[in-house]
């Protein structure tokens, strides 16, 4: 590795850009800016030019000859070329009024000389938006008789929208903690705190200090889009501002002062009042049963969600909500949970839907519908729409009963129940003309005089009430399509669900309606344009808007590298193709090593010595180590004066040995004292038989196959015993096991830890066939 010394010189770049409209930059979003192509080639030219880093090998080794050819290679004739920092984040400055804010780049597609900014920058740097201006200058020109101030000209002659903005190219440091104090009370952690993480992911590359950061919540009540205001002050590692990228980043939220963190507690007591399974709160949900009703509540602004594990697939399904007072406004959302649809059902991303203000509500499925194709379970959740009442009636828990039940096919779309133009019970009954009952026909007469004089009919729906009920009062329809309802909530829920225009938080499409926005975001990826289809979100089989949700990185406990959660599983099954494709590892022909010839690493490479120029340097099979005490720089190509120092090795080791207590080499003297085998001196007459056959084989084709037998340090004669009991044992889940070589390469890597070398072989080494 690099030493600091030598670490390339940051880079160094600036201009100047006058700001583009405001409407240029509404697609953006956070800390992002767009600067012109030009830019580009400008910071490649100003970008530190630097070379592939060059290591040098740990250790030389004199008889290894690759070693020798790594090292008189050096540091030449390597290849020169810029470098730009990744991620690439600049320090905006606004000259008129010296506020500074650090941004990351977007593209460079803008106009030359410009640069397009987010309403996030735009408001951190003072700039104003033209509206404003040519408010300010329409005034001034009323109230002035000079025309220069009407054209949105200063005293200086120089166009009031042309505001320029100072950019210098800043490598800021990696974040590590960042404290962020809202800006109001009541501030629920379970609120924000997945909202903030997403909001942060997605939208910025730094953090600045003593910045305000906005950060949108879900749809309030009546629709009114509820923000997150946080002042950010303190940064580690200290300074005006950090990279939040591929960072673990640690956040604290404090309150601003005493008092509003009195208020905040307060607030989040009173919620806290209410737990979900109380008698105060929404029920906790659950696994639903077919046949079996589920008696639940659910305050308002709230879901309850229920799990269908399991039914009968060959037919339909039919989900009724009852025992719902109309007034109360309580919607069902149904979403099949599969390999396309992975999150609970919510009122904009559902599949399903019954939202009107009738009761009962029912959603019937048809067997063959596509949407339950290869759906592992079905949730459902009952949602109540939140009132426009008091804070004390919001906490007011809806009753109701949710029961699923299996739905003959030839139900769905047969006729609608209790149609008051059916036949008659009674041959003798006749119908009001008021109120379309079917009476008898002696009681007809007293029958209308009372219903003309207190109900009346509702033409659009038939339906009947009294005239000077708060229902008939309230009773509408709608001119655009034909919902209907006879409460004030009925008809705001209405007007938000169907006729509220909707913008999508991932790639801010606006829609007509919310049930539009809940189709694009359980249909459309939701990376790049929402018109082109994701290849990355069609071939993942991941559900839509899950490709952001999951985009949080981690770290893989195999390579370290910083890998998406969603890509955890892929990246994975990568490591898994590695471990069966990677070469096997070669052992040291001497069977009293433990080493192999190519060295093995903690991430797996069975050839990790061999890459660093520390490879065996000889032909006969043996590593650097063992082969040490053989090498001689003299020319041999025979091979004969090898085999005579392998011969003297031999006849030395059996005739006086190695003295080593530890040694139980089977070929030393020593070593067949310390394991027991009898007459552990050997004459030379029978030393010399015994050694012929491996100094025959030595240069053979079948010399790498023949073993040697030098003795070796105790900590490399036990890894090798210790790897001979790993090869003999069973692997997991009663299979093969793993062969010696990987047994041998895992306690090399590990240094000889057995619990180590156990995972290093999980990690890494594949599982040898079962043998029977």
């Amino acid at each position: 590795m690099s030493s600091p010394t030598n670490a390339p010189p940051p880079l160094t770049w600036t201009s100047q850009f006058s700001v583009a409209s405001s409407s240029r930059g509404a697609q953006l979003s956070g800390d992002k800016i767009v600067l012109p192509h030009s830019t580009l080639e400008q910071l490649l030219s100003a970008a530190p030019v630097t070379s592939p880093e060059y290591s040098s090998s740990r250790s030389f080794e004199p008889f290894n000859p690759f070693v020798r050819d790594t090292e008189r290679f050096g540091s030449g004739n390597q290849i020169q070329q810029p470098q730009l920092p990744h991620p690439l984040t600049f320090r905006l400055v606004n000259p008129d009024n010296g506020r500074v804010v650090y941004a990351g780049i977007r593209e460079f597609s803008a106009e030359e000389g410009e640069i397009v900014l987010s309403q996030f920058l735009r408001g951190s740097l003072g700039v104003e938006d033209e509206n404003e201006e040519k408010r300010d200058s329409g005034k001034a020109g009323h109230d002035q008789s000079n025309d220069i101030m009407t054209s949105g000209v200063n005293d200086f002659g120089i166009s009031k929208a042309a505001q320029m903005i100072t950019v210098h190219a800043k490598q800021l440091p990696k974040g590590k903690y960042a404290r962020l104090r809202p800006l109001e009370a009541g501030y629920d952690p379970e609120d924000w705190k997945s909202l903030l993480e997403q909001h942060l992911r997605r939208n910025f590359t730094t953090l600045t200090n003593r910045e305000v950061l906005v950060v949108p919540g879900g749809h309030g009540i009546g629709g009114n889009n509820e923000e997150f205001r946080f002042l950010v002050d303190g940064l580690k590692p200290e300074g005006d501002g950090i990279c939040v990228v591929d960072t673990d980043l640690e956040v604290d939220i404090e309150a601003l002062n005493e008092e509003q963190a009195r208020e905040t507690l307060k607030k989040i007591a009173a919620k806290a009042h209410r737990p979900r399974g109380t008698v105060e709160g929404s029920s906790s949900g659950g696994s639903l049963d077919l046949f079996r009703p589920a008696e639940g509540q659910v305050v308002g602004g709230e879901y309850v969600d229920y799990e269908l594990a399991s039914w009968d697939r060959s037919q339909g399904l039919e989900v009724e909500l009852t025992k719902v007072n109309e007034e109360q406004e309580l919607d069902i959302f149904l979403s099949p949970f599969g390999s396309r649809q992975r999150v609970k059902p919510r009122l904009d991303e559902h599949v399903f839907a019954e939202v009107s203000s009738e009761s009962p509500k029912r959603i019937r499925l048809r067997s063959t519908n596509a949407e339950l194709d290869h759906a592992e379970t079905i949730w459902i959740s009952v949602y109540a729409f939140p009132s426009n009442e008091s804070a004390e009636a919001l906490v007011v828990p809806r009753k109701f009963t949710l029961r699923v039940r299996p739905m003959d096919t030839d139900v769905v779309g047969s006729a609608s129940e209790g149609n008051p133009e059916t036949a008659p019970p009674n041959p003798s009954d006749v119908q009001c003309k008021n109120c379309l009952q079917w009476v008898p026909q002696g009681r007809l007469f007293l029958h209308e005089n009372f219903c003309l004089r207190n109900n009346i009919l509702c033409p659009k729906c038939l339906r009947v009430f009294q005239k000077r009920s708060e229902a008939w009062e309230s009773h509408w329809h709608c001119q655009y399509d034909g919902a209907f309802g006879s409460t004030p909530l009925s008809r705001t829920k209405h007007d938000y669900y169907t006729h509220t225009e909707q913008t999508c938080p991932s790639c801010s499409r606006s829609f007509s309606s919310m049930f539009r926005l809940a189709a694009h975001k359980t249909t459309v990826p939701q990376e790049g344009d929402p018109d082109v289809p994701n290849a990355e979100a069609l071939l993942s089989g991941l559900t839509p808007h899950e490709l952001a949700d999951g985009a949080r990185t981690t770290e893989c406990h195999l390579c370290d590298k910083i890998v998406r959660m969603r890509d955890m599983a892929t990246h994975l099954k990568h490591h898994d193709l590695e471990r069966f494709s990677r070469p096997s590892p070669r052992l040291c022909r001497n069977v009293n090593c433990g080493r192999t010839l190519d060295g093995a690493s903690k991430s797996g490479d069975t050839r990790a010595g061999t890459r660093r120029g520390q490879g065996p340097g000889n032909d006969i099979g043996l590593c650097s180590v063992c082969f040490g005490p053989l090498y001689v720089s003299m020319y041999d190509p025979d091979g004969r004066a090898l085999r005579r120092r392998v011969e003297r090795r031999y006849l030395t080791q059996l005739l006086t040995g190695c003295g080593k207590g530890w040694c139980l080499n089977e070929y030393c003297r020593k070593g067949r004292e310390n394991a027991g085998i009898g007459n552990a001196a050997v004459a030379t007459r029978d030393a010399l038989p015994m050694i012929r056959p491996f100094l025959d084989a030595l240069n053979t084709t079948e010399g790498h196959v023949t073993p040697l037998h030098f003795c070796v340090d105790e900590a490399n004669q036990k890894r090798r015993n210790l790897a001979s009991m790993m090869a003999a044992e069973k692997g997991m889940a009663g299979k093969g096991g793993y062969d010696i070589e990987w047994c041998v390469a895992a306690l090399e890597a590990e240094g000889g830890d057995l619990d180590n070398a156990w995972q290093w072989l999980k990690n890494w080494a594949p599982e040898r066939a079962e043998t029977h």
